[in-house]
Protein backbone atom coordinates (compact mmCIF):
# COMPACT_ATOMS: atom_id res chain seq x y z
CA UNK A 1 0.00 0.00 0.00
CA UNK A 2 1.74 3.47 -0.95
CA UNK A 3 1.94 5.87 2.03
CA UNK A 4 -0.39 8.61 0.14
CA UNK A 5 -3.07 5.70 0.36
CA UNK A 6 -2.36 5.25 3.98
CA UNK A 7 -2.12 8.34 5.03
CA UNK A 8 -5.79 9.25 3.87
CA UNK A 9 -7.27 5.73 5.24
CA UNK A 10 -5.70 7.34 8.49
CA UNK A 11 -7.43 10.42 7.85
CA UNK A 12 -10.59 8.65 7.28
CA UNK A 13 -10.31 6.80 10.27
CA UNK A 14 -9.92 10.27 12.53
CA UNK A 15 -12.55 11.77 11.18
CA UNK A 16 -14.82 8.71 12.14
CA UNK A 17 -13.36 8.98 15.47
CA UNK A 18 -14.55 12.51 15.62
CA UNK A 19 -17.51 12.15 14.51
CA UNK A 20 -17.05 14.62 10.80
CA UNK A 21 -17.86 11.39 8.72
CA UNK A 22 -19.77 8.37 9.43
CA UNK A 23 -17.86 5.23 10.43
CA UNK A 24 -18.23 2.37 8.21
CA UNK A 25 -19.73 -0.01 10.78
CA UNK A 26 -21.60 0.99 14.21
CA UNK A 27 -22.92 -1.39 16.98
CA UNK A 28 -25.58 0.56 18.63
CA UNK A 29 -26.74 1.06 22.13
CA UNK A 30 -24.67 -2.20 23.45
CA UNK A 31 -23.42 -2.91 26.68
CA UNK A 32 -19.37 -2.51 26.54
CA UNK A 33 -16.98 -4.11 28.62
CA UNK A 34 -14.35 -2.02 29.25
CA UNK A 35 -11.07 -3.83 30.33
CA UNK A 36 -9.23 -0.87 31.31
CA UNK A 37 -11.44 0.20 33.75
CA UNK A 38 -13.39 -3.05 34.59
CA UNK A 39 -16.55 -1.29 33.73
CA UNK A 40 -19.76 -1.77 31.49
CA UNK A 41 -20.56 0.96 29.75
CA UNK A 42 -23.90 1.87 27.52
CA UNK A 43 -22.02 3.17 24.28
CA UNK A 44 -21.72 2.40 20.38
CA UNK A 45 -18.76 0.88 18.79
CA UNK A 46 -17.70 2.32 15.81
CA UNK A 47 -16.01 0.45 13.18
CA UNK A 48 -13.79 1.54 10.04
CA UNK A 49 -12.23 -1.18 7.54
CA UNK A 50 -10.94 -4.02 10.57
CA UNK A 51 -10.41 -1.17 13.60
CA UNK A 52 -11.93 0.53 16.13
CA UNK A 53 -12.56 4.35 15.57
CA UNK A 54 -14.29 5.34 18.61
CA UNK A 55 -16.67 4.54 21.93
CA UNK A 56 -19.77 6.64 22.23
CA UNK A 57 -22.43 8.55 20.01
CA UNK A 58 -21.74 7.61 16.77
CA UNK A 59 -23.66 7.12 13.21
CA UNK A 60 -22.79 4.45 10.56
CA UNK A 61 -23.47 3.91 6.83
CA UNK A 62 -24.15 0.33 8.64
CA UNK A 63 -26.07 -0.14 11.68
CA UNK A 64 -26.04 -2.98 13.91
CA UNK A 65 -28.82 -2.92 16.72
CA UNK A 66 -26.88 -4.32 19.86
CA UNK A 67 -29.14 -2.47 22.21
CA UNK A 68 -29.63 -5.24 25.49
CA UNK A 69 -26.43 -6.93 24.38
CA UNK A 70 -22.91 -6.95 26.02
CA UNK A 71 -20.00 -6.28 23.21
CA UNK A 72 -16.76 -7.60 24.77
CA UNK A 73 -13.13 -8.06 22.85
CA UNK A 74 -12.41 -11.44 20.90
CA UNK A 75 -10.85 -14.09 22.80
CA UNK A 76 -7.07 -15.05 22.29
CA UNK A 77 -5.57 -18.38 23.07
CA UNK A 78 -2.00 -18.63 24.16
CA UNK A 79 -0.70 -21.83 23.47
CA UNK A 80 -2.59 -24.13 20.93
CA UNK A 81 -1.20 -27.02 18.41
CA UNK A 82 -3.49 -26.73 15.60
CA UNK A 83 -2.28 -30.10 14.21
CA UNK A 84 -4.07 -31.88 17.49
CA UNK A 85 -7.27 -30.46 16.13
CA UNK A 86 -6.43 -33.20 12.89
CA UNK A 87 -7.96 -31.26 10.89
CA UNK A 88 -6.26 -27.51 8.56
CA UNK A 89 -5.64 -24.14 10.13
CA UNK A 90 -8.84 -23.14 7.60
CA UNK A 91 -10.88 -25.35 9.14
CA UNK A 92 -9.72 -25.41 12.81
CA UNK A 93 -10.20 -21.60 12.05
CA UNK A 94 -13.82 -21.81 11.35
CA UNK A 95 -14.49 -23.83 14.43
CA UNK A 96 -13.19 -21.82 17.10
CA UNK A 97 -14.00 -18.45 15.68
CA UNK A 98 -18.12 -19.41 15.97
CA UNK A 99 -17.12 -19.88 19.84
CA UNK A 100 -15.57 -16.18 19.77
CA UNK A 101 -11.81 -16.98 19.66
CA UNK A 102 -10.29 -14.38 16.83
CA UNK A 103 -6.49 -15.11 17.85
CA UNK A 104 -4.47 -17.76 18.65
CA UNK A 105 -0.58 -18.23 19.30
CA UNK A 106 0.01 -21.92 17.56
CA UNK A 107 3.20 -24.03 18.07
CA UNK A 108 3.25 -26.04 15.09
CA UNK A 109 6.35 -28.73 16.59
CA UNK A 110 4.13 -31.75 15.66
CA UNK A 111 4.37 -30.90 11.77
CA UNK A 112 7.64 -29.86 12.38
CA UNK A 113 8.84 -33.37 13.83
CA UNK A 114 7.50 -34.55 10.92
CA UNK A 115 8.51 -32.80 8.09
CA UNK A 116 11.24 -29.71 9.31
CA UNK A 117 10.98 -26.25 7.41
CA UNK A 118 8.46 -27.57 5.05
CA UNK A 119 6.00 -28.07 8.21
CA UNK A 120 6.54 -24.71 9.38
CA UNK A 121 5.68 -22.88 6.31
CA UNK A 122 2.80 -25.00 5.91
CA UNK A 123 1.55 -23.61 8.76
CA UNK A 124 2.40 -19.82 8.31
CA UNK A 125 1.02 -20.41 4.50
CA UNK A 126 -2.54 -22.14 5.16
CA UNK A 127 -3.42 -20.16 8.14
CA UNK A 128 -2.43 -16.24 6.09
CA UNK A 129 -6.14 -16.27 4.48
CA UNK A 130 -8.21 -17.87 7.66
CA UNK A 131 -11.08 -16.11 10.20
CA UNK A 132 -8.92 -15.76 13.00
CA UNK A 133 -5.36 -14.19 13.36
CA UNK A 134 -2.83 -16.99 13.76
CA UNK A 135 0.91 -15.78 15.08
CA UNK A 136 3.26 -18.54 15.77
CA UNK A 137 5.59 -19.38 17.90
CA UNK A 138 9.03 -21.71 16.03
CA UNK A 139 9.10 -25.04 17.40
CA UNK A 140 12.24 -25.14 20.33
CA UNK A 141 12.50 -29.09 20.69
CA UNK A 142 12.35 -30.90 17.59
CA UNK A 143 12.95 -33.73 18.37
CA UNK A 144 11.60 -33.71 22.20
CA UNK A 145 13.69 -36.02 23.12
CA UNK A 146 16.91 -37.26 21.51
CA UNK A 147 15.52 -41.03 22.11
CA UNK A 148 13.34 -40.32 19.81
CA UNK A 149 13.58 -40.90 15.78
CA UNK A 150 11.35 -38.50 14.18
CA UNK A 151 10.85 -37.60 10.50
CA UNK A 152 12.47 -34.24 10.40
CA UNK A 153 15.63 -34.81 12.38
CA UNK A 154 17.06 -32.15 14.61
CA UNK A 155 15.50 -28.35 14.25
CA UNK A 156 18.50 -26.24 15.01
CA UNK A 157 18.99 -22.64 14.89
CA UNK A 158 20.33 -22.36 11.69
CA UNK A 159 17.10 -23.77 10.23
CA UNK A 160 15.03 -21.56 12.76
CA UNK A 161 16.70 -18.22 11.34
CA UNK A 162 15.23 -18.07 8.34
CA UNK A 163 11.78 -17.70 9.83
CA UNK A 164 12.24 -14.91 12.45
CA UNK A 165 11.04 -11.94 9.62
CA UNK A 166 8.01 -13.29 9.24
CA UNK A 167 5.57 -11.04 10.53
CA UNK A 168 3.46 -13.52 12.19
CA UNK A 169 6.54 -15.25 13.99
CA UNK A 170 6.68 -13.59 17.59
CA UNK A 171 9.39 -16.02 18.77
CA UNK A 172 10.54 -19.07 20.18
CA UNK A 173 8.15 -22.22 21.10
CA UNK A 174 7.86 -24.09 24.24
CA UNK A 175 11.46 -25.13 25.45
CA UNK A 176 10.28 -28.83 26.09
CA UNK A 177 13.80 -29.84 27.11
CA UNK A 178 14.02 -27.65 30.08
CA UNK A 179 17.18 -30.04 31.46
CA UNK A 180 19.09 -28.78 28.11
CA UNK A 181 18.24 -25.19 28.94
CA UNK A 182 19.54 -25.62 33.09
CA UNK A 183 22.44 -28.01 31.74
CA UNK A 184 23.38 -24.91 29.38
CA UNK A 185 23.31 -27.65 26.10
CA UNK A 186 25.10 -26.33 23.38
CA UNK A 187 22.53 -26.15 20.73
CA UNK A 188 19.82 -25.44 23.11
CA UNK A 189 21.80 -22.29 23.86
CA UNK A 190 22.12 -21.60 20.68
CA UNK A 191 18.25 -21.45 20.01
CA UNK A 192 18.10 -18.94 23.46
CA UNK A 193 20.24 -16.58 21.80
CA UNK A 194 18.60 -16.27 18.30
CA UNK A 195 15.60 -15.49 20.44
CA UNK A 196 16.94 -13.62 23.05
CA UNK A 197 14.73 -10.43 22.51
CA UNK A 198 11.81 -12.21 21.54
CA UNK A 199 9.00 -14.24 24.07
CA UNK A 200 10.18 -17.65 24.89
CA UNK A 201 7.66 -20.01 26.00
CA UNK A 202 8.23 -22.69 28.50
CA UNK A 203 7.36 -26.13 29.46
CA UNK A 204 8.90 -27.36 32.82
CA UNK A 205 6.54 -29.26 34.42
CA UNK A 206 7.56 -29.94 38.22
CA UNK A 207 10.23 -27.66 38.27
CA UNK A 208 10.92 -25.93 41.86
CA UNK A 209 13.94 -23.89 43.84
CA UNK A 210 16.49 -22.65 42.07
CA UNK A 211 15.75 -24.32 38.73
CA UNK A 212 13.12 -21.90 38.17
CA UNK A 213 15.26 -19.08 38.96
CA UNK A 214 17.81 -20.25 36.28
CA UNK A 215 15.29 -21.34 33.87
CA UNK A 216 13.77 -18.04 34.06
CA UNK A 217 17.25 -16.10 34.06
CA UNK A 218 17.58 -17.79 30.86
CA UNK A 219 15.23 -16.07 29.23
CA UNK A 220 11.90 -18.22 29.53
CA UNK A 221 9.05 -16.46 29.84
CA UNK A 222 6.06 -18.51 30.43
CA UNK A 223 4.81 -21.58 31.48
CA UNK A 224 1.68 -23.59 30.92
CA UNK A 225 2.47 -26.98 32.71
CA UNK A 226 1.66 -25.90 36.35
CA UNK A 227 -0.28 -28.96 37.65
CA UNK A 228 -0.80 -27.22 40.98
CA UNK A 229 -1.50 -24.28 42.37
CA UNK A 230 1.90 -24.22 44.59
CA UNK A 231 3.70 -24.47 41.58
CA UNK A 232 2.14 -21.91 39.39
CA UNK A 233 2.43 -19.24 42.30
CA UNK A 234 6.16 -20.29 42.54
CA UNK A 235 6.76 -19.71 39.03
CA UNK A 236 4.63 -15.88 39.11
CA UNK A 237 6.71 -14.69 41.98
CA UNK A 238 10.01 -15.70 39.55
CA UNK A 239 7.92 -13.18 36.81
CA UNK A 240 6.60 -15.89 34.75
CA UNK A 241 3.45 -15.79 32.92
CA UNK A 242 1.07 -18.30 33.71
CA UNK A 243 -0.93 -19.79 30.69
CA UNK A 244 -3.73 -22.19 32.42
CA UNK A 245 -4.57 -24.59 30.38
CA UNK A 246 -7.96 -26.16 30.05
CA UNK A 247 -7.84 -28.89 26.90
CA UNK A 248 -8.91 -32.07 25.96
CA UNK A 249 -6.16 -34.04 27.30
CA UNK A 250 -4.90 -31.86 30.71
CA UNK A 251 -7.67 -30.10 32.92
CA UNK A 252 -5.57 -27.43 34.84
CA UNK A 253 -8.06 -24.75 35.06
CA UNK A 254 -10.03 -25.11 38.64
CA UNK A 255 -7.63 -26.44 40.02
CA UNK A 256 -4.88 -23.31 39.10
CA UNK A 257 -7.81 -20.50 39.47
CA UNK A 258 -8.76 -21.74 42.93
CA UNK A 259 -5.51 -21.42 44.15
CA UNK A 260 -5.04 -17.82 42.85
CA UNK A 261 -8.37 -16.43 44.81
CA UNK A 262 -7.64 -18.50 47.80
CA UNK A 263 -4.06 -16.73 48.18
CA UNK A 264 -5.44 -13.67 47.01
CA UNK A 265 -3.15 -13.88 43.45
CA UNK A 266 -3.83 -10.77 41.19
CA UNK A 267 -3.94 -12.44 37.75
CA UNK A 268 -2.58 -9.60 35.59
CA UNK A 269 0.33 -12.17 34.77
CA UNK A 270 -2.39 -15.41 33.91
CA UNK A 271 -3.88 -15.91 30.50
CA UNK A 272 -5.67 -19.01 28.95
CA UNK A 273 -4.56 -21.58 26.35
CA UNK A 274 -6.24 -25.09 25.39
CA UNK A 275 -2.93 -26.55 24.32
CA UNK A 276 -4.43 -29.47 22.60
CA UNK A 277 -8.38 -29.49 22.12
CA UNK A 278 -10.32 -31.64 20.14
CA UNK A 279 -13.00 -30.96 17.88
CA UNK A 280 -16.04 -32.90 19.76
CA UNK A 281 -14.67 -30.77 22.90
CA UNK A 282 -14.95 -27.45 21.32
CA UNK A 283 -18.47 -28.16 19.97
CA UNK A 284 -20.00 -29.50 22.90
CA UNK A 285 -17.82 -27.28 26.04
CA UNK A 286 -16.50 -24.17 23.64
CA UNK A 287 -13.15 -23.28 23.24
CA UNK A 288 -11.75 -20.29 25.16
CA UNK A 289 -14.96 -19.25 26.11
CA UNK A 290 -15.44 -22.28 28.29
CA UNK A 291 -12.10 -21.38 30.15
CA UNK A 292 -13.81 -17.58 30.82
CA UNK A 293 -17.43 -19.39 31.86
CA UNK A 294 -15.64 -21.74 34.15
CA UNK A 295 -13.06 -19.41 35.94
CA UNK A 296 -16.52 -16.93 36.21
CA UNK A 297 -18.27 -19.90 37.85
CA UNK A 298 -15.31 -21.48 40.26
CA UNK A 299 -15.70 -17.07 41.48
CA UNK A 300 -13.41 -14.65 39.12
CA UNK A 301 -14.91 -11.56 38.91
CA UNK A 302 -16.57 -11.26 35.18
CA UNK A 303 -14.66 -8.49 33.98
CA UNK A 304 -11.42 -9.83 34.96
CA UNK A 305 -12.26 -13.41 33.76
CA UNK A 306 -12.81 -11.47 30.03
CA UNK A 307 -9.27 -9.91 30.51
CA UNK A 308 -7.68 -13.17 31.05
CA UNK A 309 -8.83 -14.85 27.75
CA UNK A 310 -8.18 -11.09 26.22
CA UNK A 311 -6.82 -8.31 27.22
CA UNK A 312 -3.97 -10.35 29.66
CA UNK A 313 -3.50 -12.24 27.07
CA UNK A 314 -2.71 -9.55 24.15
CA UNK A 315 -0.13 -8.40 27.04
CA UNK A 316 1.93 -11.08 27.58
CA UNK A 317 2.50 -11.83 23.68
CA UNK A 318 3.20 -7.86 22.90
CA UNK A 319 -0.59 -7.86 20.66
CA UNK A 320 -0.95 -3.90 21.04
CA UNK A 321 -3.77 -3.80 18.99
CA UNK A 322 -5.68 -6.68 20.10
CA UNK A 323 -7.93 -7.44 23.46
CA UNK A 324 -9.59 -4.45 24.14
CA UNK A 325 -12.72 -2.82 22.86
CA UNK A 326 -11.10 0.57 22.54
CA UNK A 327 -9.92 2.89 19.44
CA UNK A 328 -7.27 1.88 17.59
CA UNK A 329 -7.95 -2.01 18.88
CA UNK A 330 -8.74 -4.13 15.90
CA UNK A 331 -12.61 -4.99 15.67
CA UNK A 332 -12.07 -8.30 16.72
CA UNK A 333 -15.38 -8.52 19.22
CA UNK A 334 -18.25 -10.96 20.33
CA UNK A 335 -21.68 -10.09 20.66
CA UNK A 336 -23.61 -11.80 23.94
CA UNK A 337 -26.65 -12.32 25.54
CA UNK A 338 -25.18 -12.48 28.75
CA UNK A 339 -21.68 -12.23 30.01
CA UNK A 340 -21.78 -15.03 32.35
CA UNK A 341 -22.76 -18.05 30.06
CA UNK A 342 -19.96 -16.72 27.38
CA UNK A 343 -21.85 -18.12 24.31
CA UNK A 344 -21.17 -15.49 21.45
CA UNK A 345 -24.75 -14.84 19.69
CA UNK A 346 -22.56 -12.99 16.74
CA UNK A 347 -18.44 -12.75 16.09
CA UNK A 348 -17.04 -9.48 14.50
CA UNK A 349 -13.23 -10.23 12.91
CA UNK A 350 -11.18 -7.46 11.65
CA UNK A 351 -14.70 -5.54 11.01
CA UNK A 352 -16.69 -8.08 9.41
CA UNK A 353 -19.13 -10.11 11.11
CA UNK A 354 -18.56 -13.56 10.66
CA UNK A 355 -21.55 -15.45 8.76
CA UNK A 356 -21.52 -19.43 7.64
CA UNK A 357 -21.74 -17.65 4.10
CA UNK A 358 -18.32 -15.44 4.97
CA UNK A 359 -16.79 -18.78 6.90
CA UNK A 360 -17.66 -21.05 3.20
CA UNK A 361 -16.05 -18.82 1.06
CA UNK A 362 -12.34 -18.91 2.47
CA UNK A 363 -10.49 -21.74 0.58
CA UNK A 364 -6.95 -23.33 0.90
CA UNK A 365 -5.08 -25.84 -1.22
CA UNK A 366 -2.08 -27.40 0.00
CA UNK A 367 0.70 -26.28 -1.78
CA UNK A 368 4.13 -28.40 -1.23
CA UNK A 369 2.55 -32.12 -2.61
CA UNK A 370 5.54 -33.71 -0.27
CA UNK A 371 3.65 -32.86 2.88
CA UNK A 372 1.46 -35.74 1.69
CA UNK A 373 3.92 -38.60 1.45
CA UNK A 374 5.43 -38.85 4.94
CA UNK A 375 4.72 -42.48 5.70
CA UNK A 376 7.50 -44.46 4.51
CA UNK A 377 7.92 -48.07 5.98
CA UNK A 378 9.30 -52.07 5.38
CA UNK A 379 6.66 -54.34 4.98
CA UNK A 380 5.76 -55.81 8.44
CA UNK A 381 5.81 -59.01 9.30
CA UNK A 382 4.84 -61.20 12.23
CA UNK A 383 8.39 -62.23 12.83
CA UNK A 384 8.88 -57.97 13.45
CA UNK A 385 5.90 -58.21 16.28
CA UNK A 386 6.85 -61.27 18.25
CA UNK A 387 7.38 -60.64 21.84
CA UNK A 388 9.44 -63.40 24.03
CA UNK A 389 8.29 -64.62 26.54
CA UNK A 390 9.72 -65.27 29.71
CA UNK A 391 9.57 -66.33 33.39
CA UNK A 392 8.67 -62.80 33.67
CA UNK A 393 8.67 -59.68 31.25
CA UNK A 394 8.35 -55.72 31.80
CA UNK A 395 4.63 -54.79 31.08
CA UNK A 396 3.11 -51.25 30.23
CA UNK A 397 0.13 -51.00 32.55
CA UNK A 398 -2.12 -48.06 31.83
CA UNK A 399 -3.27 -45.37 34.26
CA UNK A 400 -7.18 -45.15 33.88
CA UNK A 401 -7.98 -41.65 32.66
CA UNK A 402 -4.45 -40.26 32.56
CA UNK A 403 -0.94 -40.44 30.42
CA UNK A 404 0.86 -42.18 33.02
CA UNK A 405 2.02 -45.67 32.84
CA UNK A 406 3.25 -48.07 35.46
CA UNK A 407 6.42 -50.18 34.89
CA UNK A 408 5.10 -53.61 35.93
CA UNK A 409 7.65 -56.81 35.66
CA UNK A 410 5.24 -59.75 35.95
CA UNK A 411 3.98 -63.10 33.91
CA UNK A 412 2.18 -62.61 30.49
CA UNK A 413 0.14 -64.86 28.93
CA UNK A 414 1.18 -67.07 25.84
CA UNK A 415 2.15 -70.00 24.21
CA UNK A 416 5.67 -71.66 24.95
CA UNK A 417 7.92 -69.04 24.45
CA UNK A 418 5.23 -66.84 22.43
CA UNK A 419 3.64 -63.91 24.34
CA UNK A 420 -0.28 -64.18 23.09
CA UNK A 421 -2.37 -61.17 24.12
CA UNK A 422 -5.75 -62.30 25.92
CA UNK A 423 -8.46 -59.80 27.24
CA UNK A 424 -6.11 -58.01 29.97
CA UNK A 425 -2.78 -57.77 28.13
CA UNK A 426 -2.60 -56.10 24.54
CA UNK A 427 0.15 -56.51 21.74
CA UNK A 428 1.36 -53.04 21.42
CA UNK A 429 3.63 -51.97 18.83
CA UNK A 430 5.64 -48.69 17.35
CA UNK A 431 6.59 -48.76 13.77
CA UNK A 432 9.58 -46.24 12.32
CA UNK A 433 8.05 -44.52 9.33
CA UNK A 434 9.89 -41.93 8.05
CA UNK A 435 12.09 -44.25 6.72
CA UNK A 436 15.08 -43.66 9.00
CA UNK A 437 15.87 -47.31 10.70
CA UNK A 438 12.94 -49.41 10.00
CA UNK A 439 12.68 -50.68 13.28
CA UNK A 440 9.85 -52.25 14.83
CA UNK A 441 9.57 -52.02 19.11
CA UNK A 442 6.94 -54.51 20.95
CA UNK A 443 5.99 -54.55 24.33
CA UNK A 444 2.81 -55.88 26.31
CA UNK A 445 0.33 -53.85 27.44
CA UNK A 446 -2.11 -53.85 29.99
CA UNK A 447 -5.06 -52.04 30.87
CA UNK A 448 -6.30 -51.06 26.72
CA UNK A 449 -8.46 -54.03 26.70
CA UNK A 450 -8.93 -54.44 22.94
CA UNK A 451 -10.64 -57.85 21.71
CA UNK A 452 -10.79 -59.48 17.89
CA UNK A 453 -8.97 -57.01 16.30
CA UNK A 454 -6.51 -54.21 16.00
CA UNK A 455 -6.44 -50.04 15.76
CA UNK A 456 -3.19 -47.88 14.23
CA UNK A 457 -2.65 -44.39 14.34
CA UNK A 458 0.40 -42.08 12.39
CA UNK A 459 -0.64 -39.56 15.60
CA UNK A 460 2.03 -40.48 17.99
CA UNK A 461 3.67 -37.34 20.02
CA UNK A 462 6.04 -36.00 19.37
CA UNK A 463 7.95 -37.86 16.84
CA UNK A 464 4.76 -39.13 14.96
CA UNK A 465 6.10 -42.80 14.43
CA UNK A 466 3.31 -45.00 13.59
CA UNK A 467 1.69 -46.63 17.29
CA UNK A 468 -0.60 -49.35 16.95
CA UNK A 469 -2.63 -52.04 19.67
CA UNK A 470 -4.35 -55.24 18.83
CA UNK A 471 -5.31 -58.98 20.08
CA UNK A 472 -3.64 -60.39 16.59
CA UNK A 473 -0.71 -59.82 14.64
CA UNK A 474 -2.99 -60.63 11.46
CA UNK A 475 -5.08 -57.81 12.57
CA UNK A 476 -1.98 -55.47 13.51
CA UNK A 477 -0.09 -55.83 9.85
CA UNK A 478 -3.50 -55.21 8.06
CA UNK A 479 -4.37 -51.81 10.31
CA UNK A 480 -0.56 -50.98 10.21
CA UNK A 481 0.25 -51.69 6.35
CA UNK A 482 -3.21 -49.98 5.69
CA UNK A 483 -1.69 -46.53 6.63
CA UNK A 484 0.77 -46.25 4.42
CA UNK A 485 -2.58 -46.84 1.71
CA UNK A 486 -4.12 -43.84 3.04
CA UNK A 487 -1.24 -41.96 3.94
CA UNK A 488 -1.66 -42.00 7.39
CA UNK A 489 -4.33 -41.31 10.00
CA UNK A 490 -6.31 -43.88 12.39
CA UNK A 491 -7.48 -47.43 11.02
CA UNK A 492 -9.32 -49.89 12.66
CA UNK A 493 -9.43 -54.04 11.48
CA UNK A 494 -10.59 -56.89 12.73
CA UNK A 495 -11.46 -60.59 11.10
CA UNK A 496 -8.92 -59.58 8.84
CA UNK A 497 -10.60 -56.62 7.22
CA UNK A 498 -9.99 -52.95 7.20
CA UNK A 499 -13.64 -51.82 9.76
CA UNK A 500 -13.02 -48.05 9.48
CA UNK A 501 -10.09 -45.21 8.53
CA UNK A 502 -9.92 -41.62 9.02
CA UNK A 503 -6.90 -40.68 6.26
CA UNK A 504 -4.58 -37.33 8.13
CA UNK A 505 -2.34 -37.09 4.76
CA UNK A 506 -1.07 -33.75 5.93
CA UNK A 507 1.88 -35.41 7.58
CA UNK A 508 0.01 -37.97 9.01
CA UNK A 509 -1.84 -35.45 10.86
CA UNK A 510 -4.30 -33.54 9.79
CA UNK A 511 -7.22 -34.01 7.43
CA UNK A 512 -8.11 -32.50 3.72
CA UNK A 513 -11.65 -33.18 4.48
CA UNK A 514 -13.89 -30.48 6.28
CA UNK A 515 -14.28 -30.47 10.84
CA UNK A 516 -17.65 -31.81 10.90
CA UNK A 517 -16.89 -34.80 8.68
CA UNK A 518 -13.74 -35.62 10.60
CA UNK A 519 -15.45 -35.54 13.71
CA UNK A 520 -18.29 -37.89 12.38
CA UNK A 521 -15.62 -40.19 11.49
CA UNK A 522 -14.09 -40.00 14.91
CA UNK A 523 -17.22 -40.14 17.14
CA UNK A 524 -18.16 -43.34 14.84
CA UNK A 525 -14.54 -45.16 15.34
CA UNK A 526 -14.65 -44.29 18.86
CA UNK A 527 -18.09 -46.31 19.39
CA UNK A 528 -16.57 -48.78 17.00
CA UNK A 529 -13.36 -48.91 19.46
CA UNK A 530 -15.63 -49.33 22.55
CA UNK A 531 -17.58 -52.05 21.27
CA UNK A 532 -14.37 -54.04 20.47
CA UNK A 533 -13.53 -53.43 24.30
CA UNK A 534 -11.37 -50.43 24.63
CA UNK A 535 -11.87 -49.64 28.42
CA UNK A 536 -13.21 -46.51 29.45
CA UNK A 537 -10.49 -45.25 31.34
CA UNK A 538 -8.48 -45.59 27.98
CA UNK A 539 -9.13 -42.89 25.27
CA UNK A 540 -9.15 -45.36 22.01
CA UNK A 541 -6.44 -43.31 19.85
CA UNK A 542 -5.25 -40.08 21.96
CA UNK A 543 -4.22 -42.41 24.97
CA UNK A 544 -2.22 -44.54 22.12
CA UNK A 545 -0.84 -41.53 20.62
CA UNK A 546 0.93 -40.82 23.96
CA UNK A 547 2.47 -44.15 24.65
CA UNK A 548 5.73 -43.57 22.57
CA UNK A 549 6.37 -40.16 24.26
CA UNK A 550 9.14 -40.54 26.13
CA UNK A 551 9.05 -37.62 28.49
CA UNK A 552 5.92 -38.90 30.69
CA UNK A 553 6.73 -41.55 33.44
CA UNK A 554 7.06 -44.05 34.41
CA UNK A 555 7.76 -46.18 31.08
CA UNK A 556 7.20 -45.81 26.93
CA UNK A 557 7.70 -47.64 23.96
CA UNK A 558 9.86 -46.53 21.40
CA UNK A 559 10.56 -48.13 17.32
CA UNK A 560 14.01 -49.11 19.85
CA UNK A 561 12.28 -50.77 22.78
CA UNK A 562 10.85 -50.41 26.20
CA UNK A 563 12.02 -46.61 27.61
CA UNK A 564 12.08 -46.44 31.32
CA UNK A 565 11.40 -42.52 31.40
CA UNK A 566 12.42 -42.20 35.14
CA UNK A 567 15.93 -43.86 34.85
CA UNK A 568 16.16 -42.48 31.57
CA UNK A 569 17.10 -45.71 29.57
CA UNK A 570 15.86 -48.38 27.23
CA UNK A 571 14.91 -51.48 28.99
CA UNK A 572 17.38 -54.60 28.77
CA UNK A 573 15.34 -57.70 28.38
Amino acid sequence: MKLREVKSMQVNKIKAARGEAKAELVLKGGSVLNVFTEEIIQADVAIVGDTIVGIGDYEGEREMDCRGKYIAPGLIDGHVHIESSMVTPLEFARQIVRQGTTTIIADPHEIVNVSGASGLSFILDSSEEVPVTVYVMVPSSVPATDVDTNGAGKFLAADMEPFMSHPRVLGLGEMMRFMDVLGEELETMEKLQLFSDRIMDGHAPGITGKDVQAYKLAGIYDDHECGTAEEALEKLRAGFYILVREGSGAHNLRTLVKGFLEQKVPLEQCLFCTDDKHLEDIEKEGHINACVRMAIEIGVPVEKAYKMGSYYAAKAYGLKDAGAVAAGFKADLMILDDLKTVKPESVIKAGRLITEDVLNAYSYRIKDESLLDTVIFDELTKEKLQVKRKEKNHVMELVPYQLLTRHCIEMIPGEGEVFVPDSEYTKLCVVERHGKNGKVGVCPMKGYGIKGGAIATTVSHDSHNIIAAGDNDEDLILAVEELKKIRGGYVIASAGEVKATLPLEIGGLMSLDSAPNVQRQISKMDKMAREMGVKQGADPFTTLSFMALTVIPQIRLTEKGMYDVETWCFVKE
